[in-house]
């Protein structure tokens, strides 16, 4: 696979030159970001901040082994979900995603209907941690089921199940909540 062509790629290159300026740079155009992608999978601000911090340090210490096939901002993004996802399992808040004794299947077509971020956002904090987790990977960051299932050690239909669970909690949270 060749290269991609990162916007970043001259602060990249300073970084593993040891640039702390660089540094400073990249983290000032990632922070919010990863924040926010931690945020949504821990939900808790202090483990979020600290998830940012860790996220950013193993960045910097393992620049070298950035080997620019993706951008840094999705090389970066892997390793804070990774990160939230190893905090969710020591902290015992995920519980186990079961797997699915029925398929769920999807629902008839409401793409019409249009939910603000701040409306899913604040459904999202009234579902369980596992379906909380499966929607933020899915919907939000972009990952396949089967990147889900590989992550989280399921089956790809029971992350297909609990995202359509999640989906459905969060519309009822939402219409509920009007």
């Amino acid at each position: 696979m060749s290269a991609v062509k990162d916007i970043h790629s001259d602060l990249v290159e300073r970084c593993r030159q040891g640039d702390r300026i660089a540094q400073k740079s990249l983290y000032e155009n990632y922070a919010k970001a990863m924040y926010n992608v931690s945020l949504r999978i821990v939900n808790d601000t202090g483990a979020a901040q600290d998830i940012l911090q860790d996220a950013f340090v193993d960045a910097f210490t393992k620049i070298s082994q950035f080997r620019q096939d993706a951008s840094f901002g999705s090389w970066l993004k892997r390793i804070v979900i990774n990160k939230s996802l190893n905090h969710m399992k020591r902290s015992s808040r995920m519980v186990e995603i079961k797997e699915a004794g029925t398929m769920v299947t999807e629902e008839p077509n409401d793409d019409n209907i249009q939910y603000s971020m701040q409306h899913i956002k604040d459904a999202m904090d009234n579902i369980s941690d596992g379906y909380r987790v499966v929607f933020s990977l899915f919907a939000i960051e972009g990952l396949s089921h089967r990147e889900i299932a590989e992550e989280l050690g399921i089956t790809e239909s029971t992350s297909k199940s609990q995202y359509l669970r999640a989906r459905k909690r969060i519309k009822e949270h939402i219409i509920n909540a009007h």
